[in-house]
């Protein structure tokens, strides 16, 4: 890799048109917004990018946008949420033709919950059939990979650099850092606790609060990174309370308005996922405003 994977890494939203194509000139926007606050990484396809809904054709155009984009400044993450390990692989070959630093990939998310040994191989032959490092998406609940599992694919599998850690339960992402094999990453997905994630050692973070506000988590990120916990203890207050007010089950529909309240066209949902209401816009209005106080290169902007 000639990126190190870490920091801020925010997952992308999927700006759809009317008829639910995707709007190539809004995801540029999308990636040169990440870009101009100073992100770590950017994601494509996860689960704020309404991944589960692409086809392999539709992931495969994103990551290519968003690669031009980069130029190479930063690393593009390609999110993978697929049912089989086939189709898994399928979309890693057509990602794959493009700069891509790794794959972020989930467990199977339908009912049928594959035992250890299965999730185990399955894993061991999406590394085979692809060159490209991957990591775990920890995301499903009733596919949920404890850290004992996550250990054993890291240390048999080199392919796998590390894990995406999504549940709200702090513990569990302690005692991944703790276990967790050297060298390999423990990324944070607890969008409600990033600072306390920080704090105890993950080493970045590809979630939703990132994706919303990307350049609060930047600041955040770099508070830790300096050990001025008094300032970043505010961030996270702020982050919180603003956390409350996007986290539902229409969530990217809520990231894609708050990116739209910064002049960021974010689109619409895709069916059959609702628009945000306008409850939930009133609520967020009040607490983006105030979180986004915390933003340091939206102020370096506007004194510019």
């Amino acid at each position: 890799m000639s990126h190190r994977l870490e920091g801020i890494i925010p997952p992308l939203v999927t700006p759809f048109k009317a008829d639910e194509t995707i709007d190539e000139a809004a995801l540029r926007e999308n990636v040169r917004f990440m870009l101009r606050k100073n992100v770590h990484g950017i994601c494509l396809g996860g689960s704020t990018g309404e991944g589960h809904t692409l086809s392999t054709e539709e992931l495969a155009r994103s990551v290519e946008i968003a690669t031009e984009e980069v130029g190479g400044r930063i690393p593009v993450i390609a999110g993978i949420i697929a049912n089989s390990t086939r189709s898994a692989i399928e979309k890693a070959k057509a990602v794959g033709r493009f700069n891509v630093a790794a794959l972020q990939i989930t467990p199977v998310h339908y009912v049928f919950k594959p035992d250890d040994d299965a999730t185990y191989a399955h894993f061991e032959r999406l590394t085979r059939e692809t060159d490209i490092p991957v990591i775990i998406y920890n995301v499903v609940p009733w596919n949920y990979l404890s850290p004992k599992l996550l250990v054993r694919i890291m240390k048999g599998l080199p392919g796998v650099i590390g894990v995406k850690q999504s549940a709200g339960d702090l513990k569990l992402m302690a005692d991944l850092l703790v276990s967790a094999p050297q060298g390999k990453l423990v990324l944070t997905a607890v969008d409600a606790l990033l600072y306390p994630s920080f704090a105890i050692g993950a080493h970045g973070t590809i979630a939703a609060n990132p994706a919303a506000v990307p350049g609060v988590c930047v600041t955040l990120w770099n508070a830790v990174k300096a050990g001025d916990h008094a300032k970043a203890q505010k961030i996270h207050e702020a982050l919180l309370k603003f956390w409350n007010t996007i986290s539902a089950d229409n969530l990217p529909a809520n990231v894609k308005y708050c990116l739209g309240r910064q002049g960021v066209p974010g689109g619409q949902p895709r069916m059959p996922m609702p628009a945000i209401s306008a409850i939930q816009a009133r609520a967020i209005d009040e607490e983006l405003q105030n979180v986004l106080q915390w933003d340091e290169t939206q102020a370096a902007s506007q004194a510019a």
